[in-house]
């Protein structure tokens, strides 16, 4: 099967894989085709520099796993359930199309050097002259936080030893007082040494640990990421380290919002691929962060929407302004990105004519929409049989994925894989 998906043709099974490429082909056409037309041009004058990458869709196959798809996309496994919520990592089924957040808000942080945000479970490269680059990363888990503030890089190591703290040994009697390099190094192949004492940006041997709060507070990559990052990072480049759940900014002229879930709806996606949505809670941090950045255009703030998605957190950069020709049809970039064949995730709801335009109205929001993402009107994109798909996708408990160190076995197959990385 090639890298792009498209598998090669075996004798006597032309018309089947036949049906299956076309299906294929149509989805991704379908959906190539929503994000295209929600893509508006650039318009002189208009504030923009926010947001970075484009989101773009994946149609599974019938052997693929999430996690599969998140390693190979630098994608943290929890990110991609927020943004498909339901969906089962282990058996997603085939020809499901998956939304893979590739596209980002820039956290409100100095644009220079790392920028983690820990929230969002996501670290920002700021090379000098070069485009910013957005990684997946794992943060400390409850006890071992990570800390918040700002920091250097003081050394760096290719192969690294780790020396376990003794609470580290303390918690894993059996580990030595030394691990040298190898398969068994939880540091993994490279490792970035941060003034703050026993904090790392390193590598992996669990790369499924990636994209959660499982560390004891280190900062870890997928192997291939922190390669790349490793060559490029200078000693002394300044490291930050925010906690912002929800980023706001411009693109082309419109606002945006990125709301991400809290870590207590991170536990729950780690348990059942879905989290239960909070209506009633809309948090004033938020509201306020958005009036001062829609600035003069604060009268533009769709807040049936903003609501929408704060309920939502899916995690993706979502477009909140009306646009500026009051023509609705005219939408820009992620506004609402939806699969082809699912409705805008837009609050159906109209505005009262009697609400402020500069905050919300109190006690009513958006529900969660009906087997789709949270907090919104969308459906799971329909399978080739026109039914929507699975029992998993409907908002049925999926399989459980165990916690740290759990080794689980992946249904349908003989074989068992750790789910996730080991503590560092």
């Amino acid at each position: 099967m090639s890298r792009a998906g498209t598998p090669a043709r075996p004798p006597g099974g032309g018309a089947r894989i036949g049906r299956g490429l076309s299906r294929r082909r149509l989805l991704l056409a379908a959906a190539a085709s929503v994000l295209a037309n929600r893509v508006a041009p650039a318009r002189a004058g208009l504030p923009t520099g926010d947001l970075i990458g484009t989101l773009r869709w994946h149609v599974t196959r019938h052997e693929d796993t999430l996690l599969d798809i998140a390693v190979a996309n630098d994608i943290g496994i929890l990110a991609i359930s927020a943004a498909n919520p339901g969906l089962d990592p282990w058996i997603p089924g085939a020809d499901q199309l998956v939304l893979l957040p590739t596209a980002q808000l820039l956290p409100d942080a100095p644009r220079e050097g790392i920028v983690i945000n820990k929230a969002e479970l996501r670290l920002f490269w700021f090379p000098r002259g070069g485009r910013v680059r957005a990684h997946a990363i794992g943060v400390g888990r409850d006890g071992y936080d990570t800390p918040v503030g700002e920091t250097r890089i003081v050394r760096k190591q290719k192969d690294p030893t780790w020396y376990p703290t003794p609470r580290t040994r303390a918690e894993r009697p059996e580990l030595p007082a030394v691990v040298p390099p190898g398969p068994d190094n939880p540091l993994g192949r490279h490792a970035l040494y941060l003034a703050w004492p026993t904090y790392l940006i390193h590598g992996t041997n669990k790369p499924y640990g990636v994209g959660r709060r499982v560390s004891r507070g280190c900062i870890r990559m997928y192997p291939a990421a922190i390669e790349r990052l490793y060559e490029e990072v200078p000693i002394g480049t300044r490291v930050t380290v925010v906690d912002q759940t929800f980023k706001v900014g411009w693109h082309e002229g419109e606002l945006y919002l990125e709301a991400h879930p809290e870590p207590e709806q991170l536990e729950e996606l780690e348990e059942q691929y879905s989290f239960t949505p909070r209506p009633g809670a809309i948090d004033e941090a938020a509201m306020a962060l958005i009036r001062r950045k829609a600035g003069e255009a604060l009268a533009r703030v769709d807040w049936d929407r903003v609501e929408a998605e704060l309920v939502a957190r899916r995690g993706i950069p979502v477009r909140i302004t009306r646009p500026l020709d009051g023509n609705a049809t005219v939408l820009g970039a992620f506004d609402g990105v939806a699969s082809p064949g699912r409705s805008s995730p837009s609050c159906p709801r109209r505005a009262s004519p009697r609400r402020r335009a500069n905050r919300p109205s109190s006690g009513r929001h958006c529900r969660a929409g009906p087997a789709g993402s949270a907090g919104s009107t969308e459906r799971p994109a329909p399978g080739p049989c026109g039914r929507p798909p699975g029992p998993a996708a409907r908002g049925s408990r999926a399989p459980h994925i165990p916690r740290a160190c759990d080794p689980c076995r992946r249904p349908g197959r003989s074989s068992t894989r750790s789910a996730h990385p080991g503590p560092r």
